[in-house]
C-alpha cells in the first residue's frame, strides 16, 4: 500500500519545496494579434493523452503539424489526424538529429519529463522556433500550504533535506517541472515562453484510472463512497479545453505563465459526484466520510479529482485560473466530459482487462469499499 500511495502522490500530487526561490514566472501577458497565417507547429510528445487533442484541434483549424517521440506509443484517439502528421522519430535523451536544422513557429513540450531535456531541445531549437511552449503542472506549488496559488506564488526549485520517502517521491517531480519552466525561460526568453501549469486532466484518452473510476463507480451505482467534507473544493480539465486553448495561445502568440485548471467555478465534491452520477440512470446510496484521520487509516488518500486535506494538499484544488481564463480559457459542461469519457471507455479504444481492473482489480478502491463502509460503521458506533 505504501507503493500505492508513493505512485498516487507522485503522479498525481504536486511538488515543491524546500528553501523556496522566487518563482520567475510572468506577471505580465504580452499579447499579439493573430496574423491568420497557419502555423507550423512541433510537439515534443503528442501521441500519448493531450498530444492526439492539440493535434485534431490545430489541423481543424488549418495548421501543419509536426511530432518528436520514440515511435513507440500508438495514439488511442484521433487517430485519422495522424495521417496528416509529419512524424520525426528520436530521443530526448541522446538523439535530436530530426530537429536540427528545421523551423517552426511554435514547440509545444508535452513530454518534458526531465529537465535536462527542456534545456537540450530549447537549447536546439531558440533560434530557429518562434515559441517554446512548456506543459508544466501545478506541482510546482507543492507543498500546497498558504492561500495564494496565483502564478506568482514561489515554485520549489530544490528537494529539501529531512523529508519523509513519500514526500521525497512528491517532490521530486514538482521540481522537475519548476526547473524545467526556467530552462525554456532562459533560452527562449519571457517574451517568447509559454508556460502552461495544468490540474489534473481529465477525459477521452485518459492513460490514468483516476477520473475513469468516478465514471464507472457512478453507472454502477449502489453503495457510493463520497470522501471529505461537503464543501471541499475539487479541480479538473477537460483535456480538450486545455488542448484547444494552448493551440489559441500559440495562434496568438500570448506569452506568460497561466494555471491550466477548470472548472470557472468552486466546484465541491459533493456537487462533482452528483454531476457525474447525473448522466446516468443507476440507483444509488451516498455515505460522507468526514473524518481525515479515518480516511488516512483506511488508505484513502485520493480519489482524483478529491485529495485528502492534509496541510500540504489542503490548496491543490485552490490553482488560480483568473489569468488563464482571461487569456481565452473557457470550459465545457461536466456532463459532456462524462458522456465522451463513458463513450471512450467503452469502446475499443480501452481493454476489457483494463475495465474489469477498476472494478474489481487488485488495486480497486471499488473492491475496498464494503469493507470500508463496515469500518465507518463501526467507527461511528464505538464515538456515540
Amino acid at each position: 500500500m505504501r507503493k500505492d500511495r508513493r505512485r498516487f502522490l507522485g503522479a498525481s500530487l504536486a511538488l515543491g519545496a524546500a528553501p523556496f526561490l522566487k518563482a520567475n514566472t510572468l506577471d505580465k501577458v504580452f499579447s499579439f494579434s493573430n496574423d491568420t497565417k497557419p502555423l507550423n507547429i512541433l510537439i515534443l510528445g503528442g501521441t500519448s493523452f493531450l498530444g492526439p487533442h492539440q493535434i485534431a484541434y490545430a489541423i481543424d483549424r488549418g495548421h501543419r503539424v509536426s511530432t518528436f517521440t520514440r515511435g513507440k506509443t500508438n495514439p488511442k484517439v484521433n487517430k485519422r489526424y495522424f495521417e496528416n502528421v509529419e512524424s520525426l522519430i528520436g530521443d530526448r535523451e541522446n538523439n535530436l538529429d530530426a530537429l536540427k536544422n528545421r523551423r517552426w513557429d511554435v514547440v509545444i513540450d508535452n513530454s518534458g519529463r526531465r529537465t535536462q531535456w527542456t534545456e537540450d531541445t530549447a537549447k536546439l531549437l531558440k533560434e530557429n522556433v518562434g515559441f517554446y511552449m512548456y506543459t508544466s503542472s501545478i506541482s510546482v506549488y507543492y507543498p500546497y500550504t498558504g492561500s495564494d496559488f496565483s502564478e506568482s506564488r514561489e515554485v520549489v526549485l530544490e528537494v529539501p533535506e529531512g523529508v519523509t520517502e513519500n514526500q521525497k517521491y512528491t517532490y521530486e517531480y514538482g521540481v522537475m517541472k519548476a526547473n524545467s519552466e526556467l530552462a525554456a525561460i532562459k533560452h527562449f526568453g519571457e517574451n517568447r515562453s509559454i508556460i502552461v501549469r495544468p490540474a489534473l486532466i481529465v477525459g477521452p484518452g485518459d492513460r490514468t484510472d483516476r477520473f475513469p473510476y468516478w465514471v464507472a463507480r457512478m453507472k454502477k451505482g449502489g453503495d457510493i463512497i463520497i470522501p471529505g467534507q461537503p464543501n471541499e473544493v475539487i479541480q479538473y480539465i477537460d483535456v480538450r479545453d486545455l488542448a484547444e486553448w494552448m493551440i489559441r495561445l500559440a495562434e496568438n502568440k500570448t506569452a506568460g505563465t497561466f494555471n491550466g485548471s477548470g472548472p470557472g467555478f468552486k466546484m465541491t465534491t459533493n456537487a462533482f459526484v452528483h454531476g457525474v452520477h447525473a448522466c446516468f440512470n443507476s440507483p444509488v446510496s451516498y455515505t460522507q466520510i468526514n473524518d481525515v484521520n479515518f480516511l488516512q487509516e483506511n488508505e484513502i488518500i485520493g480519489i482524483q479529482p478529491w485529495v485528502i486535506q492534509l496541510p500540504e494538499y489542503a490548496g491543490m484544488s485552490q490553482s488560480d485560473n483568473t489569468k488563464a481564463i482571461e487569456a481565452g480559457l473557457t470550459f465545457r459542461p461536466l456532463a459532456d466530459t462524462v458522456k465522451d469519457t463513458d463513450t471512450w471507455w467503452t469502446s475499443d479504444a480501452v481493454s476489457e482487462e483494463r475495465r474489469n481492473n477498476i472494478l474489481n482489480g487488485e488495486k480497486s478502491f471499488m473492491k475496498r469499499e464494503k469493507d470500508i463502509l463496515k469500518n465507518w460503521k463501526a467507527h461511528l458506533n464505538k464515538i456515540k
